[in-house]
């Protein structure tokens, strides 16, 4: 079998492919994204987060400039992937999401790539990370790469446990509920329109974001929750955060200057429950999504990141 590329939105030379993620519904789909055809040997394969697709074109430049071929995956029900009648970003488990990154690693290794850098943003690294820990992420993962992890909620631990009492309760009987809607100032400035540098599809990644329904925060929590008793993931692991958090709100004069969406010390500490080989990279002066901070911290961090995937592989071919 061979997949159907066709073109991308992002414009001339991408493309994408469907991958059928559900024997029982034919519309349940994860879309596989690169830049025409890629040459064999290591791919780097990127994980979107929340209220998020891929479209960060510049990181898929910078991976084939050090030898990377380079996939981007738009999960079940998010960007690309969304149909219709569909919860956008909705899952009861964040288990689900390991056939389709299961698929489009395989897809990868039928594509002649040899060896698999997974990188991945908030949500998404939580997922990665999750993934990279069950027995086909072991096999597939060469180095995984989180870029802003959403390893615990941005709360007092009060809240923490308060709410996934809540969650608990809540999100099997009503999972479907509304518990958090409304503007965020980190989505909203980022986009080109409202005074940021980056433009994109709104549809795909709107400025007020998603609301965040029960059951899928439920199982972010429970998520967490398995991260916290600990991983033991064997690929060497990357963890990349702002040097710094600060309020998500318009009046913040840092607003393009730190992560005002996650805590990045939170992120710090529990790092170390994600495997024996974690190694930290803090970036001054970068926003949660580290590929979307402005150019200097930007660069400090695709220059890091990459250094640490040339060595990583080395190492592991050596």
């Amino acid at each position: 079998m061979t997949l159907d590329w066709r073109p991308d939105p992002l414009g001339p030379g991408w493309e994408s492919a469907e991958l059928p993620v559900s024997v029982h519904d034919p519309s349940l789909v994860a879309t596989l994204v690169r830049h025409g055809a890629q040459t064999a040997g290591p791919a780097m394969l990127h994980l979107h987060g929340f209220n998020d697709y891929f479209f960060q074109t510049h990181l898929a430049d910078a991976a084939r400039e050090a030898g990377l071929a380079f996939y981007a995956l738009d999960l079940r029900r998010c960007g690309r992937s969304w149909r219709p009648g569909q919860l956008p970003h909705t899952v009861a488990d964040l288990a689900e999401y390991r056939v389709d990154l299961a698929l489009a690693a395989r897809w990868l290794r039928a594509l002649d790539h040899d060896r698999l850098v997974l990188h991945a943003h908030s949500t998404g690294g939580l997922t990665a990370a999750l993934w990279a820990a069950s027995p086909a992420g072991r096999e597939a993962v060469d180095a995984l790469v989180l870029n802003s992890p959403w390893f615990d909620l941005n709360a007092r631990w009060f809240q923490r446990v308060v709410s996934t009492w809540v969650l608990d309760t809540l999100g099997p009987l009503d999972p479907d509920r509304v518990i958090a809607d409304g503007p965020s100032a980190y989505s909203y400035h980022l986009h080109r329109a409202h005074g940021g540098r980056w433009d994109y599809d709104l549809t795909m990644k709107p400025a007020d974001g998603f609301p965040v329904r029960a059951g899928w925060l439920r199982a972010v929590r429970r998520g967490q929750a398995r991260l916290a008793r600990g991983l033991g993931i064997d690929a060497p692991v990357l963890v990349a955060t702002a040097a710094e958090s600060g309020p998500n709100r318009l009046d913040n004069p840092l607003l393009d200057a730190q992560d005002t969406v996650l805590d990045v010390r939170q992120i710090w500490a529990r790092s170390r429950q994600l495997g024996p080989d974690v190694t930290e990279l803090r970036v001054p002066g970068a926003i949660h999504d580290l590929t979307l901070s402005a150019d200097r911290p930007r660069a400090v961090y695709l220059d890091g990141m990459l250094a640490w995937v040339r060595r990583t592989l080395a190492d592991r071919a050596a």
